[in-house]
């Protein structure tokens, strides 16, 4: 049976489908994208490859000078905006999604969650709160703001009114004995993806996540080279990920060429964890 066309999201925003041979792979003309932790790392990698297949990317970050660094990275600018946003907090949230409504006439229809932390100091967050509440309950927080906006007056059946990618990682499925708290957060977001897809495809919505290995970032620059090394010995491919690595299959879980996954979680990792 054939594919059937993508539908529009609204009038302004212009969707490739499977059927439109003339349409880039990656084309994201007229779409608004919503990147969190796109400060730096995989989500400034994100926001970089989504401008440059023609989004109009909001760059969100707890640091807003990071935000706007890679904001001042992106071709035209202009059609770009940089906001500080604390994930874990609603209302900045809530005020970031009204925001980019009022900016562009219409709310996000692409969603990356990239923003993360890693207690790499033992004596942090013993508790765990800090780490759960960006990595896990920021993810909830972001993706049912995001959900509620896009659907509002337009709750009927249709098959593509926005993507969802969630970024956890290969940890959250092997766990580890120095990374607890962070193992344990990214688990929560690949079981919270699946279930979020398997309800949010009835509304239009797709969902999928990533699972990272070792990625050459800010978070894991504290590493010491002994740690880094053992990553790479127990990898098929020995190295550290780069994040535009990582950003190239972000977008094509946004684009219409993955628009039969849904609730997957694809590891790139270099073959660790297989």
């Amino acid at each position: 049976m054939a594919l059937k066309g993508l539908h529009h999201l609204c009038t302004h925003s212009v969707r490739a489908s499977p059927e439109d041979a003339t349409m880039a792979p990656n084309d994201f003309t007229g779409q608004v994208a919503l990147v969190t932790g796109g400060g730096s790392g995989i989500g400034r990698a994100t926001c970089l490859l989504l401008a440059r297949d023609g989004a109009r990317v909001v760059v969100t970050d707890f640091n807003v000078q990071t935000a706007r660094e890679t904001h001042s990275l992106m071709p035209n600018p202009e059609k770009h905006l940089a906001l500080q946003m604390d994930v874990t907090q609603q209302s900045a949230v809530q005020s970031v999604i009204a925001t980019v409504r009022d900016k562009y006439g219409e709310p996000p229809s692409l969603l990356v969650n990239a923003a993360g932390i890693m207690n790499i100091d033992p004596s942090f967050d013993k508790t765990g709160d800090v780490v759960i509440n960006v990595n896990l309950k920021g993810i909830f927080i972001v993706t049912e703001a995001f959900t509620e906006e896009l659907l509002k007056g337009n709750e009927g059946a249709q098959e593509d009114k926005g993507v969802i990618v969630n970024i956890a990682s290969i940890l959250g499925k092997l766990g580890h004995p120095d990374f607890r708290h962070y193992a344990a957060s990214k688990g929560g977001v690949i079981t919270y993806s699946k279930s979020c897809a398997a309800h949010m495809i009835r509304k239009g919505i797709r969902i999928n996540c990533i699972l990272p290995g070792l990625v050459d970032t800010a978070m894991t620059k504290p590493f010491t080279e002994e740690f880094r090394q053992s990553i790479c010995d127990k990898t098929p491919l020995p190295r550290a990920g780069k994040p535009e690595e990582i950003a190239e299959v972000v977008v094509f879980l946004l684009s219409w060429r993955s628009s039969f996954m849904v609730g997957a979680c694809v590891e790139v990792t270099g073959g660790d964890g297989m």
